[in-house]
């Protein structure tokens, strides 16, 4: 599970959280089936314990993908994940982990550390970034043969499917950031 990607193929993994959170799950479920207010209380405590390391995982993410646009000196173009709960259909045994990560708190940690570094933020539709191809901008769902992977059945690009997901991210980005900053065309002026 990938928490957030780059267009540079950098992933942003959460192999460590998922163990950390299933296992909360875990503790979580037997604590519930107590049904004691010593366990109630522990509920609470842990839930906040959670909350805190994803809120710490979070900055760590946030401070690093802004430290490199910093660097080099580009933008960071997101996603509007707005409503995406609502949208996206996932299986059953990933219905858990897709609702409870805070990508709202993500975005606004990039957004305010971007601010305090100069550094521009773009957001852009989410709309079929996973399904088309950068190159041909063929868009299929059959691009995706797995959740992992991405193959073009047009012209053959191949590649893993969050890092083709990003570069599509990063060209909805130019394009807009060309569009706004474009300059306006001047107009003559008439004298009588």
């Amino acid at each position: 599970m990938n928490l957030a990607t780059t267009s540079d193929a950098d992933d942003f993994q959460g192999r460590r959280l998922g163990r950390y959170r299933r296992w909360h799950a875990r503790v979580r479920t037997e604590l519930q089936a107590r049904r004691t207010k010593s366990a109630t209380r522990r509920l609470t405590k842990r839930a906040r314990r959670e909350q805190r390391h994803s809120t710490q995982v979070n900055h760590k993410i946030a401070k690093q993908m802004v430290a490199v646009a910093e660097r080099t000196g580009r933008g960071i173009a997101l996603e509007d994940l707005s409503g995406i709960r609502d949208r996206v259909t996932v299986a059953r045994h990933q219905r858990a982990t897709h609702s409870s990560w805070p990508f709202h708190q993500l975005e606004a940690h990039i957004r305010y550390k971007a601010r305090r570094a100069g550094v521009p933020v773009l957001v852009v539709d989410a709309h079929h970034t996973s399904q088309m191809c950068p190159r041909c901008k063929h868009t299929s769902r059959s691009n995706r043969p797995t959740r992992n992977t991405f193959c073009c059945r047009r012209c053959g690009l191949a590649g893993p499917a969050d890092v083709v997901a990003a570069v599509n991210v990063r060209n909805r980005a130019r394009s807009a950031w060309v569009h706004v900053n474009a300059p306006e065309p001047a107009t003559a002026q008439a004298t009588g």
